[in-house]
């Protein structure tokens, strides 16, 4: 660090450091990967199934709707408590539970009935999920300076893209499974909540709380990562002299912003997530196996997307010009994919999946560069449980108009807007506070970089 007061020890210091950091990315990143895709799994394996509920329980497209959206309703209310549980009680008790009980709802679903039972589930998956997200994004922020700590986040967040690639498949598949009373569809809830509860107990026995927990570090490599991460603390405190607190941060007008571009992001996501495998079987007499890999598609091109943009805003460093331009691309596909039919209307949300997963991806650097990061953790799951309550509005809605009009053209055309509009506000965002903000407001310090890198 450039402020150490023991220029001798750097070299030492700095070499276990880099040993320290090469061996927590390799020991936690696979596994939050691998976790992130089953939490993604769980949560959105209900799109391919919808047909199927709606044939054998039915549950039409607005109930289909509701109870698709009420996962993020529990997820929402049990946010913040989740995380701040977290931090209480350890990541690794807390990562497994929230792994081992949101496989039990997941798995659960497959014997649902009728609506009811479909809303409670699906409600209790949000509560159980709840925390997961931020809980990982707080872990690195224990275990990982602030310039390594946006490369991982930026490989974990591949983990919902990877979900998105191979969800379609995968679920097609199963959904093939007959045998011993029990449909495809539900096969497919039980095996792939199952995975989920396998995966958590493997989760206590291979993650640690906390650096010195670590028994696969040395203790040089244990103090040179908690001596790197309190420094870098340190040194964000020097440059506020109030302690920030959450009721002072509610006021702050760029953490209210942060929470509805989020919501604006997520409100497209989570429509075309959802509501994706439906306008895939309008193209066709298609199986669920081939809407399952039609389903891919977007996904797969959005994956590459991503690694293109973040790739461009590290040579170009403008954030929210990249943000701004994802989403301006998210909301022309939209609004294309109301111009033609179904083939076309695929097409279009192809080119749109590009901006909006790309926008996810692009957006968490600007708030993780204004926050302190004494209260990182819990404006990171409010912004994420605020966020993610489009994921409630998208679905119900689409549920609702498709219903009542037996079209969601309406909807496409609102995401389109959305997405202009947060476009536009982007530019409003702040990576960085304000000298001013430093001295007058708690929040004042950047956590997702070291205080020496410009934003």
């Amino acid at each position: 660090m450039s402020n150490s007061n023991n220029a001798s020890a750097v070299p030492d210091s700095n070499s276990a450091l880099t040993r320290a950091v090469s061996k927590v990315k390799s020991h936690v990143l696979p596994l939050f990967v691998i976790m992130f895709i089953l939490n993604y799994i769980d949560r959105v394996n209900i799109g391919f199934v919808r047909t199927h509920m709606e044939h054998d329980l039915g549950i039409g497209a607005a109930a289909y709707g509701l109870g698709a959206g009420l996962f993020f309703i529990g997820y929402a209310l049990f946010e913040v408590p989740s995380n701040m549980l977290l931090q209480r009680v350890g990541a690794r008790i807390w990562l497994t539970r929230i792994m081992f009980t949101w496989g039990i709802v997941a798995t659960m679903m497959a014997f649902i009935q009728n609506e009811t039972h479909f809303y409670i589930l699906r409600f209790l998956l949000g509560v159980a999920e709840a925390g997961f997200f931020p809980g990982v994004i707080y872990y690195f922020t224990r275990w990982l300076p602030g310039v390594e700590r946006g490369k991982a986040i930026a490989i974990f967040l591949s983990g919902s893209a990877i979900a998105s690639l191979i969800s379609g498949p995968l679920s097609g598949a199963l959904l093939q499974i007959e045998g011993f009373g029990f449909h495809g569809w539900q096969w497919m809830f039980a095996i792939e909540g199952l995975a989920s509860v396998f995966i958590g107990f493997f989760v206590w026995f291979w993650l640690d709380s906390k650096p010195h927990d670590a028994k696969w570090l040395t203790r040089e490599e244990q103090d040179a990562l908690v001596g790197a991460i309190d420094q870098e603390q340190r040194e964000r405190e020097v440059l506020t002299s109030v302690k920030p607190t959450i009721g002072k941060l509610l006021k702050d007008r760029q953490i209210l912003l942060f929470c509805a571009l989020y919501f604006c992001i997520q409100l497209t996501i989570y429509a075309a997530t959802f509501w994706l495998p439906s306008i895939i079987k309008k193209m066709g007499e298609l199986s669920d196996v081939q809407v399952g890999f039609f389903n891919s598609i977007p996904w797969l091109i959005s994956i590459i997307a991503m690694y293109a943009f973040a790739s461009l805003s590290g040579k170009f460093k403008f954030q929210q010009a990249w943000v701004a331009t994802a989403l301006l691309i998210a909301a022309a596909g939209m609004f294309l994919s109301t111009t033609g039919g179904p083939i076309f209307a695929f097409v279009a949300i192809c080119f749109a999946a590009i901006g909006f997963k790309s926008a996810s991806s692009l957006f968490w650097p600007i708030p993780q560069g204004y926050l302190d990061a004494r209260i990182a953790a819990a404006v990171i799951a409010l912004i994420n449980s605020i966020g993610n309550l489009g994921g409630f509005v998208a679905p119900t809605t689409f549920g609702f108009l498709e219903q009542t009009t037996g079209s969601i053209q309406g909807g496409l055309y609102g995401l389109a807007g959305t997405s202009v509009l947060a476009a536009i506000l982007v530019f409003f965002a702040k990576t960085s506070p304000t000298p001013s903000a430093q001295v007058t407001t708690p929040n004042s310090a950047p956590t997702g970089a070291t205080v020496s890198k410009s934003h």
